[in-house]
């Protein structure tokens, strides 16, 4: 019997879930179903919980000895919270006993929780606050890169262009001077061969194909994504998969190989994806993940440093967007000498 079969947990199915999200349109994208059922062919185990109009998606990680982390990214009650230093406010203790609950079957040594809000400038430093019957913490670590680059795409093509960097204009406009083209795609194969290339190349970690084809599957048939591809002479130079729901559109893979590179086509591609999202009624688009560094910082920096995410930094920053960072991650500790334990490792291993 698999490991996620084990325990039978009061929680709702994929269709009630997707119901009750009709309430949140602007839901993330972490938190809908399609995303937990992507992670469950992949390592977790997702489970929904709903108790008084407060719901959240939570991801199960296996750990050894059958213990698990649990994990809630973007849930979509987090606006309603108010406590210590951020715009949060205490959920419904019937809503937390049922995660509690669910957790604490599970064996999760810890719930961590990144919050589906901006900091705006918050004193992110509140002291350790409870919730009965147990505490929330500051974390230290967070699993989604908590900086990026939003743009406003609510205003017309023109303005949205204007509002770019110089050099990234030039660009989309040499792309399309020199022959590069875009196009929906579905060649997912060949975009994971991309994204081998990429990942090689910028020393960055790529996913199975299986992985990017199930994503596909489930998103792209209820017209949540679209894979592009920016071609020159029928020739894949590079590809992306967006994604959009509601108001919100998030560019979370991209890809290209070593050819013709002069021709720009990641600066043309990326931006039919925005015009993508446009189209789609999206107001904003987030480019996913930039170093997480305040924006004076990013600025002095980024012609210098090569590691990490800085790289993306300098091709991001051309579109025009604002830098914002997401509310740090918090920890909900159900076994505090194993969350020891595994802080310990992951500050190591950082």
């Amino acid at each position: 019997m698999n490991w996620m079969d084990e325990i039978l947990m009061p929680q709702i199915s994929l269709s009630e879930w997707n119901q009750f999200l009709s309430n949140y349109p602007d839901a993330h994208l972490l938190q809908m179903g399609e995303w937990g059922e992507l992670k469950s062919a992949f390592g977790w185990k997702p489970i929904r919980v709903v108790a008084e109009n407060l719901g959240a998606q939570v991801l199960f990680r296996r750990l050894p000895l059958g213990f698990t982390v649990a994990y809630m990214p973007k849930p979509v009650f987090s606006n309603e919270l108010h406590v210590a230093g951020y715009k949060f406010q205490v959920a419904s203790k019937q809503f937390w006993k049922e995660v509690d609950s669910v957790c604490k079957n599970n064996r999760a040594v810890f719930l961590k929780i990144e919050p589906d809000l901006w900091t705006d400038g918050l004193d992110l430093q509140p002291s350790t606050f409870t919730l009965p019957p147990l505490s929330f913490k500051i974390s230290n670590h967070n699993i989604q890169p908590p900086r990026t680059v939003v743009i406003d795409i609510r205003d017309n093509e023109e303005t949205i262009l204007s509002k770019m960097k110089q050099k990234c204009r030039y660009n989309i406009r040499l792309a399309q001077k020199k022959g590069v083209t875009v196009r929906v795609w579905d060649d997912v194969k060949a975009f994971h061969e991309m994204m081998t290339v990429t990942g090689g190349r910028d020393n960055f970690g790529v996913h199975s194909f299986e992985y990017y084809q199930r994503a596909y599957n489930l998103f792209h048939p209820k017209g949540i994504c679209e894979l592009l591809v920016a071609e020159y002479e029928g020739k894949p130079l590079a590809s992306l998969m967006v994604f959009a729901n509601s108001r919100r559109a998030w560019y979370v893979y991209g890809a290209s190989n070593d050819e013709e590179r002069n021709r720009m086509p990641t600066y043309l591609l990326q931006w039919e994806a925005i015009r993508w999202a446009k189209s789609r009624g999206c107001a904003e688009y987030d480019l996913w993940g930039v170093p997480d560094a305040d924006e004076e910082k990013l600025e002095a920096e980024f012609e210098s440093r090569h590691d990490g995410l800085w790289g993306v930094y300098r091709f991001k920053r051309g579109f025009g967007g604002e830098v914002k960072r997401a509310a740090q991650a918090l920890d909900r500790v159900y076994n505090p000498l194993l969350y020891w334990a595994y802080t310990k490792y992951i500050n190591r291993s950082a």
